[in-house]
């Protein structure tokens, strides 16, 4: 099959198509960081907007790139949730909109699960069972893969996601949106050990995070250091080893509770240079592997959505003409491919 991907899920647009027998055919994506840079963050009216004004001419030349017509497609997939309302709604309408007018299936897509998937893209993919760390702006969760469709959640996140605490310590150091990247450029000028910030939630039983104390911790400490620009790397670089660190601990007891000796990391904060790093000190002490999608498919991106939609069409799973979207939809409401779904929540529920 030949599957089109769209994620509108926050303020990427991306599109993709991929093939069951030859891969993916072409992906393109269109960022709007200039859009919301100005304002420190996603403004959801605004992020609507442009994907109405992106979407249908990235899928004419997502297709050309490809080397297809419309009609050549097999099937279309859509990030249904979670995510952004209004976002979610224009790749719903266009996805559901070419399925009809083409007269081929479509299916709404589980964001997570698109992240879950990506790095099945790569050339050397890891085999079933993996434990996944999906780190992102939105989420922070430990999963357990044994399959397509079939997910036990381990640990997640009580309060802030990683990429989220990453985003605000930023911001309260004044550097501009997006504040990961800028955090993590500004924490190599700083000095190793000087300030520590404390790894939440590591001092007791359990794959749970926690991000919120910590950001008040770093708070705290800008109020004090002023305008000092080197303390301000100093606690950039603590802020970014305390998470680092809570991570590696988390990731090396899902390794041991599970016995599975692959790691998945998927997110935007799977970027980060310093995690990649720890993460693969901590997997070489257990004989494991660590997997990553390539860099561009760590954040958001058609691909992922097309290759998750994809599974599922290949297994015959289908979906009638009305179509909703979910912003808030669980993980542990997914079955494998061809399985009877469980019902996601409505929108506005």
């Amino acid at each position: 099959m030949r599957v089109l991907g769209i994620e509108t899920s926050c303020d990427e647009t991306g599109v993709a198509v991929y093939d069951g027998g030859a891969g993916l055919l072409a992906h393109r994506l269109h960022s709007q960081v200039a859009t919301h840079a100005g304002y420190g963050g996603v403004v959801p009216e605004l992020a609507s907007r442009d994907h109405v004004r992106r979407l249908m001419p990235l899928v004419q030349e997502t297709l050309a790139a490809a080397g297809l017509a419309p009609g050549e497609l097999d099937g279309i997939a859509y990030t249904r949730g979670p995510g952004l309302a209004g976002a979610l709604l224009v790749g719903a309408a266009v996805a559901r909109s070419l399925a009809w007018g083409l007269e081929r299936p479509a299916i709404g897509v589980h964001h997570m699960e698109g992240h879950l998937l990506a790095p099945m893209l790569e050339p050397d993919p890891p085999s079933f069972p993996f434990v996944a760390l999906l780190v992102s702006g939105g989420h922070s969760q430990l999963v357990l893969v044994a399959d397509v469709g079939r997910y036990r959640l381990l640990g997640e996140s009580v309060d802030d996601a990683a990429g989220e605490a990453f985003d605000k310590t930023a911001k309260l150091l004044g550097l501009p949106y997006p504040g990961g990247p800028e955090l993590e450029r500004l924490a190599r000028k700083g000095t190793p050990g000087r300030l520590r910030f404390p790894r939440p939630m590591t001092d007791r039983p359990g794959l749970d995070l926690s991000f919120s104390g910590l950001k008040t911790a770093v708070l705290n400490t800008v109020r004090e250091a002023g305008d000092d620009p080197r303390t301000r790397a100093d606690i950039a670089r603590a802020f970014q080893d305390a998470v680092v660190e809570t991570l590696a601990i988390k990731c090396r007891r899902a390794l041991e509770a599970t016995g599975v000796p692959r790691l998945v990391v998927a997110g935007g904060v799977g970027a980060n240079t310093a995690l990649r790093e720890r993460l693969a000190e901590v997997a070489a002490r257990h004989g494991a592997s660590v997997h990553y999608p390539r860099l561009a498919f760590c954040t958001d991106n058609g691909a992922m959505i097309a290759y998750a939609g994809h599974c599922r069409l290949a297994a015959g799973e289908r979906q009638g003409p009305d179509f909703d979207v979910t912003p808030r939809w669980p993980l542990a409401d997914l079955r494998p491919p061809g399985e009877a779904s469980l019902a996601p929540t409505p929108l506005g529920d």
